[in-house]
């Protein structure tokens, strides 16, 4: 069975948004592993109907079977990850090494841009999840996949452990990890998926692996200063294409004239037109939707009188009182020479829809990221403070992931397709 197919096993997965991209290009995911439990029941209630092995002994109250896994850290055993092994052979005829690629953004608070918004006075080496980098290479190391990719936010570049540290000191201890596993040729890219058929600019860094059985001569551990921006040109990464839709093509046709604040449309409230809504409202089974069909996640936020007043002033293009908030920007139906300028995030009133006065939806912040429109996601619509961003100096390191910060958190499926469209390409090859 191992030759009809690609493997992939999806660590800290979150929503799925990289294992959606990857399926797109060909891949099976054969094991999941996320910590949450409303990322991992969205990931897994988006794929048990086309993958039997995961609804193998499936507990729905915690969304976990033997093909699905939370936390990291225990998978790091040898024991775990030899009993992993014996499934993926008796399951799918997959044998020791020919996995053919893990991925995984191991959550690291703190080094997103994004994450500034809220200080402690922590040092990020006390923070647990700014250390699972080294579980994913461990288990790399173990289950000798033919590639690997590691992916995380653009802040970890220059992150530092504590305030006295060396800007980027954080993303050498990445590096150092994975080199350290010691057969595998590295490379990184910083990649933007607004460059990716993404509406957005949302910059990534992605360290790619490729066994050195398959890319030639491994990377020495001495030389891991050689490798940030070589793998488009090794040809680990794929090269940029453009394509980034517009607001109005991405949006258009979810804009209902007759919405009410704080309500809901529950049917498309117009047919499709452009390419990319015809792309996102087809169904599994090759069906695009048409107007009047059931529409999910187009729930609205309920906002004041004077939120509206603002958000239309804005709109309008009149002058508006600030708040204290978190600066909000009004989305252009059509980008500048410059493309897309935004990054979607966890929070869902960061932006204001370009033609209502209003925040976007759950399914208009999907589409931002690529998910297609029969995407289900599971858990609250949105939270709000200590729940959603935890508090590391009272040792609470987990939150809530609601659908707004599943989505803000994912990969964007056209990029994740993009790397895996390469990818394929390069393993198939070596077949």
């Amino acid at each position: 069975m191992q030759k009809n197919f690609l493997s992939v096993v999806d660590l800290f997965a979150g929503c799925g948004g990289f294992g959606l991209g990857l399926e797109e290009a060909g891949f099976t995911p054969i094991f999941v592993n996320e910590l949450n439990d409303d990322a991992r029941s969205t990931y897994l209630v988006n794929r048990r109907d086309r993958y039997a092995h995961f609804r193998e002994g499936m507990d729905e109250s915690r969304w976990l079977n033997p093909f699905s896994s939370s936390d990291a850290r225990k998978m790091t055993r040898k024991s775990y990850l030899d009993d992993l092994e014996s499934r993926f052979e008796s399951t799918f005829g997959i044998k020791h090494g020919e996995i053919d690629l893990i991925v995984g953004g191991p959550p690291c608070q703190g080094f997103s841009g994004i994450g500034h918004r809220r200080s402690y006075s922590v040092d990020k080496h006390d923070i647990p999840s700014n250390h699972l980098f080294k579980d994913m290479a461990s288990i790399i190391r173990h289950l000798q996949p033919k590639a690997f990719v590691f992916e995380n936010v653009r802040g970890l570049l220059t992150a530092r452990w504590t305030p006295e540290g060396e800007p980027g000191e954080i993303w050498w201890a990445v590096k150092r990890a994975f080199a350290r596993i010691g057969n595998y040729r590295i490379a990184s890219q910083l990649l933007h998926a607004k460059d990716y058929g993404v509406a957005q600019n949302r910059p990534r860094v992605m360290l790619v692996g490729i066994r050195d059985d398959i890319a030639g001569a491994a990377t020495r551990v001495d030389c891991i200063d050689e490798i940030d921006d070589t793998a488009i040109g090794l040809g680990f990464l794929p090269r940029p294409i453009g394509g980034a839709p517009d607001l109005m093509d991405l949006l258009g046709d979810l804009i209902d004239p007759e919405y009410t604040n704080g309500g809901q449309t529950a049917v498309y409230p117009k047919g499709p037109s452009a390419d990319i809504q015809y792309l996102l409202r087809k169904k599994l089974s090759g069906e695009v939707a048409e107007l009047g069909a059931p529409l999910t996640d187009h729930e609205y936020s309920k906002h004041s009188d004077h939120v509206k007043a603002k958000f239309q002033a804005m709109i309008n293009g009149d002058h508006y009182v600030g708040t204290k908030k978190f600066a909000q920007r009004l989305l252009p139906p059509i980008w500048g020479a410059k493309g897309p300028m935004i990054t979607a995030t966890s929070l869902p009133d960061d932006y204001v829809h370009f033609k209502q006065a209003r925040t976007l939806t759950v399914r208009e912040w999907a589409r931002l990221q690529g998910f297609p429109d029969w995407y289900q996601f599971r858990g609250k619509r949105t939270t709000g403070g200590i729940r959603r961003a935890g508090n590391p100096q009272e040792g609470i390191h987990f939150r809530e992931l609601p659908k707004y910060t599943q989505i803000g958190n994912a990969v964007p499926v056209p990029l994740a397709r993009e790397i895996g469209k390469n990818l394929a390409g390069i393993l198939l090859a070596k077949r």
